[in-house]
């Protein structure tokens, strides 16, 4: 594995200690609220949300066509609860896709998926208005061409960025990058491939990335993989219909040890496995992704022995290709939100026993639908609508929207929804939550 450095690593031991501090500081303090999904390490929010990032696409010919950061109140009792208060547009369009906090929480950073720049907010200083500090524009040279960064997730001082692509082929072949939390480049690491020596079940390592999450306690850090540049910026009705394109998919896994950044093992997971959930539970050592091309529900957890595996545990939806591309785990471990975007339904599954989870309820939620975002206390959940720039639906299933509920261990209720298309506000994609109150201080809104 190529690794390149601009800066030292943190030390092994070092890393170990922030880790140890961070999770320590979790064991002691309340239970705060924030999405499920968040990083083990980042500052927590005191209470509900109060506000909900929403990273867009700029659309040609609809408000100013930018891609832009819209920032919704969800404070209830608010006068404009359920209301755009904030938007901040950039110039042009990226392709907007996920985007992440620093552990402290200080800044936001969102990435542009086609263009490889990563944007820098100040969320702290005013929440309720993102302040744009740094544009990230030379990711692909200082990152030694690594480019599709997918998304930001916080590690102590610094963020991890994987990638989807690379600049050489635009293929599937790219990296896990880190930065510190001032912006400054620290280190390149690329996803293992066949050749990669000394890495368990070589034989399934394509190089691929997605996503990367990591569990502290066990030392492993997990990623996924999907498809390169020059797929994902094609229209999708064109992509599905070259059969040489189609197989320019990730089929894989990889279990890291987290710690010194190598690669210990690859699994095969055919179909395009997308994200990755984390059980919270101190002793459950497990995660589920789930397979865009082919629906499948798949769980990597430790067996008995110590040993990392990965398996399919259940098929999501009827007949056909239903395209999960999200999901949503509670933070008590019981409970799987599964969007699906080619039917625009979101599935939810009991998977108090994760080796067999069992549908327990499904929802209409639009034409198409993307992401969703749960609140901690697993009461509140939001969904958005845009997958791709060049893969969301025509005509009038193109519905663009930020639709938001209640979730009694039942069913869904609505609560509000926005329709960004009506706003003129373009393509709704991630969604983060932001508040005034964080960890053991308070921010001052202005």
């Amino acid at each position: 594995m190529q690794i390149m450095k601009s800066k030292s690593l943190f030390s092994l031991a070092g890393r170990g200690v922030v880790a140890l501090a961070t999770l320590a500081t979790f064991a002691v303090t309340p239970l705060r609220a924030d999405e499920t999904c968040s990083s083990p390490y980042l500052a927590r929010i005191e209470g509900q949300e109060e506000f909900v990032y929403v990273w867009t696409l700029g659309v040609e010919g609809l408000g100013d066509g930018a891609d832009k950061l819209v920032t919704l109140d969800v404070k209830p009792g608010s006068p404009t609860y359920g209301k755009v208060i904030h938007t901040h547009p950039l110039q042009g369009r990226h392709e907007a896709h996920h985007g992440g906090f620093t552990d402290d929480r200080r800044q936001l950073w969102l990435s542009g998926l086609e263009s490889s720049q990563i944007f820098i907010y100040d969320v702290y200083t005013n929440p309720a208005k993102p302040r744009h500090v740094k544009t990230i524009d030379n990711f692909e040279k200082i990152t030694g061409g690594a480019v599709g960064p997918h998304g930001v997730y916080a590690l102590p001082g610094r963020v991890l960025i994987p990638c989807l692509s690379n600049a050489k082929d635009q293929g599937g072949h790219t990296a896990l990058v880190e930065f510190s939390n001032a912006g400054d480049y620290i280190a390149t690491h690329w996803l293992p491939t066949k050749d990669t020596p000394g890495l368990e079940g070589a034989e399934f390592a394509d190089g691929y990335g997605y996503d990367a999450r990591v569990l502290p306690r066990k030392n492993v850090l997990l990623t996924t993989s999907f498809t390169g540049l020059k797929n994902y910026t094609r229209p999708f009705g064109e992509l599905i219909q070259d059969a040489e394109a189609m197989k320019q998919f990730g089929n894989s896994m990889v279990l890291w040890n987290f710690h010194t950044r190598q690669p210990r093992k690859a699994f095969h997971v055919p179909g395009a496995p997308l994200e990755i959930r984390w059980a919270w539970g101190e002793k459950n050592n497990y995660a589920f992704t789930a397979t865009a091309l082919t629906s499948k529900l798949w769980l990597c957890y430790e067996d008995k022995n110590g040993e990392w595996q990965a398996k399919e545990i259940a098929h999501i939806g009827g007949e056909g290709g239903v395209i999960p591309v999200d999901m949503s785990l509670s933070a008590d471990d019981k409970t799987l939100f599964v969007d699906c975007f080619g039917d625009g339904k979101v599935r939810v599954f009991d998977v108090s026993n994760p080796h067999q989870p069992k549908q327990i309820y499904e929802k209409q939620i639009g034409k198409q639908l993307n992401m969703v975002s749960q609140s901690w206390d697993g009461k509140r959940l939001y969904f958005s609508s845009s997958l791709l720039a060049r893969w969301d639906k025509l005509g009038d299933d193109n519905e663009q929207f930020v639709r938001a509920y209640n979730w009694n261990g039942k069913e869904l209720t609505p609560t509000f929804e926005l329709d960004f298309t009506a706003l003129k506000l373009g393509r709704p994609h991630h969604m983060l939550f932001g508040s005034t109150k964080v960890g053991n201080s308070t921010v001052a809104a202005k």
